[in-house]
């Protein structure tokens, strides 16, 4: 039987590979390198995976090390490609991205040790790292202009409170170090040796103000880093560009040999892991204003589009082409999203038994707890009626603080309801609990941001914790908002990738490629029946409990 659709097997086998052009994306997240490979209708024809390591030490301490960073993405990157037989000259570009760790260097490119494991190899503060709790409240109370873009409180994740810890705490380190890179620039300056930073780094995790083009000087002296503020930022980025931009003479000799590229391929400037997913979603439906990116990982991040500046409180930014060229972004997000619902669980005494039963079936643990929700909620409500069975149990999942959007690192997670059972439908219960109370935080920052005048229409969809269709209708029902899944599975690389295009002259910039290499796969409209009424009542709640747990603190 033959097909007339162009892109069957039959027809890709008649076409000449070598007028074939493929972008690669790199994505670095909390766990693991990954690289995609796309062709420039962003369908993915390889992809590959190397963990990393994370070191935990008491005082909420969280490093990596950017020498098994760069080998996990070199090894990622020569796996994709040979998964997908890619030869490098048909690569036209590639993109990176990362989370916002902090990453310190010593002269030549030497790890300096930031924590007091005395490693050198363990050279980066990586994002969820608490140390720098006191400093980020005195940099608050300076109550600087420079903190309103960063609604109103900066937080102990960014980097200008991890750098005034390191200056207090390690100063021989900080003042040995040559570089202080947020990682997606440290992978860019590894690949191409230019030492330009991204607009979205910088200015949604180190205070640069994109829309003037400027470090603010008097936001250093203010807080104790004036000594970056005398050397003109030399450590921090003397030339910040946005995202896609070309970097030096694209990839070093010694890179492309790591990475199993051409010298000289182009390379994009690149974006934080979450505004990678951002890009790789939020024109998919042809209007970036109207969608909020969410992506719901380890952690979740949103990420709201406005032409003029709006002004959220508990909010980060408003920043200036941090995601979307010449628009302004608006970031909130949950500390833990994705842990959130495995810390729950890991408190379950049905766990151990439930696990192992998902791993003799080849199943996820949520993909079986998920499995049994659906076959226990009456039919007739479909995917939505899951939410009666958490009926009585209540979840604040804000296990490591509230991002957006109070900005208060201090909160803690509140679990209401519980009683004595211990079986398998209980941990089911749990489950749509913790799914649900992840959809009413969003829910709150969705209202939040309206109120302040930044409204949306829709949720676009990516990351790896809301994969399955029970997690996005739960989702769509708490926050009354219709959520929209990219046809991408890997829509962070994907992002990534996106970049690659555009320094590779794919694409004339990143909205041309994000409207080229994106498409919606499917809506999930939510419910306008007796389950909003539960939902509204469940959101009361989950508010009170919040209230209820500030004040008791």
């Amino acid at each position: 039987m033959t097909s007339d659709n162009p892109t069957s097997p039959a027809s890709e086998s008649t076409r000449d590979v070598r007028d074939a052009r493929y972008v690669i994306g790199v994505d670095v997240g909390t766990g693991s390198a990954r690289a995609g490979i796309f062709d420039l209708a962003g369908r993915m024809v390889a992809s590959a995976k190397r963990d990393i390591t994370l070191f935990h030490a008491s005082g909420s301490i969280v490093e990596q090390s950017s020498g098994e960073i760069w080998r996990a993405v070199c090894a990622s990157v020569k796996d994709a490609l040979a998964h997908g037989k890619v030869t490098p000259a048909q690569v036209a570009g590639i993109g990176f991205d990362a989370t916002c760790s902090l990453v310190v260097l010593g002269p030549g490119g030497r790890p300096l040790p930031v924590g007091p494991s005395e490693q050198a190899e363990r050279d980066i503060i990586v994002w969820m790292d608490h140390r720098a709790v006191e400093q980020a409240e005195r940099i608050n109370a300076t109550g600087h202009e420079v903190l309103k873009f960063v609604g109103g409180k900066i937080s102990p994740e960014m980097e200008t409170p991890k750098l005034l810890w390191l200056l207090e705490n390690r100063p021989a380190v900080f003042e040995a170090a040559w570089q202080f890179f947020d990682l997606t620039d440290f992978l860019t300056w590894r690949a191409t040796g230019d030492l330009s930073r991204s607009t979205c780094t910088v200015t949604c995790k180190w205070t640069y103000l994109a829309h003037e083009r400027r470090w603010d000087e008097s936001y250093f002296r203010t807080v104790g880093l004036g000594v970056l503020a005398d050397e003109g930022f030399a450590r921090i980025g003397q030339t910040v560009v946005d995202g896609g931009t070309p970097l030096g003479s694209g990839l070093t000799a010694t890179a492309a040999a790591e990475l199993g590229l051409l010298s000289g391929t182009p390379v994009a400037t690149g974006v934080i892991d979450a505004h990678a997913g951002g890009i790789g979603t939020v024109g998919a439906d042809g209007d970036p204003e109207a969608c909020l990116g969410y992506v719901f990982g380890t952690s979740s991040c949103t990420m709201t589009t406005t032409r003029e500046p709006v002004f959220v409180p508990g909010v980060w930014g408003p920043y200036f082409s941090a995601m979307v060229p010449d628009t302004w972004l608006n970031e909130g997000g949950q500390s833990v999203a994705g842990a959130a619902i495995e810390r729950l669980l890991s408190m379950h005494p049905a766990t151990p038994d439930a696990r192992q039963q998902a791993e003799q079936a080849g199943q996820s643990l949520p993909v079986l707890l998920a499995t049994l929700a659906v076959q226990s909620a009456q039919a007739a409500d479909g995917l939505s009626g899951a939410a009666r069975l958490a009926h009585g149990l209540h979840v604040v999942p804000e296990f490591l603080g509230n991002r957006a959007p109070l900005a208060d690192p201090h909160a803690r997670a509140v679990i209401a309801g519980l009683g004595m059972e211990d079986d398998l439908d209980s941990l089911v219960a749990l489950y749509i609990a913790g799914i649900c109370s992840i959809g009413y935080g969003l829910r709150q920052i969705i209202e939040t941001q309206a109120s302040a005048g930044a409204p949306i229409e829709r949720v676009v969809i990516s990351g790896g914790a809301g994969r399955l269709d029970l997690v996005r209708q739960l989702l769509a029902d708490a926050t009354g908002k219709p959520v929209l899944a990219t046809q991408a599975e890997e829509p962070v690389l994907l992002g990534a990738a996106m970049l690659g295009g555009v320094a590779g002259g794919c694409f004339d910039d990143v909205r041309a490629a994000m409207a080229g290499m994106s498409q919606i796969s499917r809506t999930y409209a939510p419910d306008r029946g007796d389950l909003a009424a539960l939902h509204d009542a469940r959101f009361r709640a989950f508010t009170q409990l919040q209230n209820v747990a500030r004040e008791i603190r």
